[in-house]
């Protein structure tokens, strides 16, 4: 993996693909190249590092060609180098192959191939698929590409050329997402719409074990098996000003910034005040489904599973339906226990996640009803999935999430509701949640009104290389995330805990030298935390308070204080994350870090 861009029509390739791949920069990678045909040659550069360096590899050459491929790589297999870098080559130089996923019988047919006399030049799994290719080859390459995908074992989205066929590419898609766009005579595919939207609108999502051809008078589709497949053209609904920092010096402070308006999309034409209710009506299930629902489990990786940890407190507390909250990546490997009534939620920016998509085909194939909450439309858990509700975020460019998360929680916020006005809660009670909605969007306006204080905060803890948060109830797993935000963005080791249990060892860590960030509103768990923040002045920590305005005693005890409106507890989530996003995003800032790229991470993982 990372991203996939190709061409072929009547424009020059060259400049259509690397700017393809800029836009695909934000998904993180270590290296990047190009394969165009022209003349009946073909031209191959690759470049360990940035695309500026594959750039000034280019930079130059006259290359006219109209039909190209090109490659951003995050490495799996090899190390990040020239020779590893995408698109990978057959022994006679003929075809070319750029690839996202895993082939995980890889091995094997190295092997069988090498039987054969294929000469291999990297570490990679994917040179692979290029030999395996030319192995079929036999005057047809989409025969051959039929072939071969077909004795792939893992994960795939595949873009081929071919100089036997310079008027044609092909790409195949299984577990990575891999999609066609159609504009006048010249066809693209790409792993990421953003990377072809300046270009069409016009889209075709594949479907796993689904193949396109592409050729300047047309397309066709079909699976690997050569079963012909009408694919309906859909259209993109938004535009590349969505995917542009808009002044802000990076995507992620942009999409920090973002948060009042997509927690308002989030809940737009959705909350019912007079009724005290939710509609949702992508969910598909009818009010006695929703009632009979006797358990709920949420599958999700990184800072989805965190949202559902969540979700978690909100359900049962205001809907009291037992919910588990399980990380996708362990779920079908150790033969969950699917009972009848249960619903599976599947939470997933990206829509594409690995890890998700398969936990939720197996609640599906254990009999479970599956629910998508995601980001993107037509993305393959949106697909699959049997409802769903979209958290209407616009495209998160950052790798590090940040407007998806609270998105998420919204949206789990408005299931609680749902599900607690069919069981147990009251109109009234439904009512005030609403009511406390409305006001979120406007109150985290007020908190990143204090970006500037925050700022002075991070200049004073910029220099430490461990911290621990700390957060009890909805706002323990806020912790989790504000340290994993810290991680991701200044590699700076930090750790989430629930306050309770800093007692049973991590206090042990706390001195003079030790950061120590509380989440403090003013909840049912309040004077507990309080006395938790003590237990840290007591051994010296160093105490970054996120209270409410008029919370005197945090203010008493705390070296900083960051501050948060009032609201309901089950909403504090939604509040209680900004500092720690802006907190993290400084941090990295003046540590000297890549915000939106950070080192060996990428945007949405598809492989396992």
């Amino acid at each position: 993996m990372c991203g996939i861009i190709g061409y072929i029509g009547k424009s020059q390739a060259l400049p259509i693909l690397m700017e393809g791949l800029k836009r695909l920069e934000y998904r993180g990678y270590d290296s990047a190249g190009v394969a165009i045909i022209e003349n009946g040659n073909m031209l191959i550069e690759k470049t360990e590092g940035k695309i500026a360096h594959l750039e000034q590899h280019l930079s130059g050459m006259d290359c006219p060609g109209v039909t190209g491929i090109a490659h951003t790589r995050w490495a799996t297999h090899g190390e990040p180098n020239t020779d590893n870098a995408h698109p990978h080559i057959d022994c006679s130089g003929t075809l070319a192959v750029a690839h996202n996923g895993i082939i995980e019988n890889f091995q094997v047919l190295k092997k069988r191939l090498q039987r054969k006399g294929h000469k291999f030049v990297t570490e990679t799994d994917t040179e692979v698929i290029a030999h395996l290719i030319e192995d079929y080859y036999n005057g047809s390459l989409e025969d051959a590409v039929q072939k071969a995908s077909q004795q792939l074992e893992g994960t795939y989205g595949i873009v081929i050329l071919s100089k036997n066929e310079p008027n044609k590419l092909i790409g195949v898609r299984n577990g990575s997402p891999l999609v066609v766009g159609v504009a006048d005579n010249e066809y693209f595919l790409a792993s990421d719409v953003s990377a072809i939207l300046k270009h069409t609108r016009q889209v075709i999502y594949l479907d796993d074990k689904e193949m396109a051809i592409v050729e300047p008078s047309g397309f066709k589709t079909m699976t690997i098996e050569n079963v012909t497949v009408d694919k309906a053209i859909e259209e993109v609904d938004w535009d590349l000003d969505m995917i542009e920092k808009g002044g802000f010096p990076h995507f992620m402070l942009k999409e920090i910034f973002e948060q009042p308006e997509t927690i308002r999309n989030a809940t737009r034409g959705r909350l019912v005040y007079e009724a005290g209710e939710v509609r949702l009506g992508g969910l598909g299930m009818a009010t006695p489904k929703l009632r009979d629902i006797n358990r709920l489990v949420l599958i999700a990786c990184g800072t989805s599973w965190h949202a559902g940890l969540i979700g978690e407190y909100m359900i049962e507390e205001h809907a009291r339906v037992p919910v588990e909250v399980e990380y996708a990546s362990e779920f079908r490997y150790r033969n969950p226990i699917i009972e009848r009534d249960t619903v599976t939620i599947a939470i997933s920016q990206s829509g594409e996640t690995i890890d998700t998509l398969e936990a939720m085909r197996e609640a599906k194939r254990k009999g479970s009803y599956v629910l998508g909450v995601c980001n993107v439309v037509g993305s393959t858990i949106a697909r699959e999935s049997e409802g769903g509700v979209y958290i209407h975020a616009g495209p998160e460019i950052g790798v590090a999430s940040t407007k998806a998360f609270t998105s998420q929680i919204t949206v789990l916020a408005l299931i609680a509701l749902l599900l607690g006005r069919m069981r147990v809660m009251s109109k009234a009670k439904g009512q005030e949640i609403i009511q406390a909605l409305y006001k979120i969007p406007e109150q985290v306006q007020q908190i990143l009104d204090q970006n500037d204080q925050i700022y002075e905060i991070a200049k004073a803890y910029c220099n430490d290389t461990n911290f621990l948060y700390l957060g009890r109830g909805e706002n323990f797993p806020v912790a989790l995330e504000g340290a994993l935000k810290l991680k991701e963005i200044s590699y700076v080791h930090a750790e989430g805990y629930p306050a309770a249990e800093m007692k049973h060892g991590p206090i042990a860590l706390i001195d003079e030298n030790m950061p120590v960030v509380v989440i403090c509103p003013k909840d049912n768990a309040y004077k507990k935390i309080l006395g938790n923040i003590a237990e840290v002045k007591a051994r010296k920590g160093r105490l970054v308070v996120i209270a409410n305005e008029d919370d005197v005693e945090a203010k008493k005890v705390a070296d900083h204080v960051i501050t948060i409106p009032m609201t309901l507890d089950l909403l504090y989530p939604l509040l209680t994350v900004i500092p720690l996003q802006l907190l993290a995003y400084h941090i990295a800032v003046l540590r000297g870090c890549d915000v939106d790229q950070p080192r060996n991470l990428a945007k949405s993982v598809t492989v396992e």
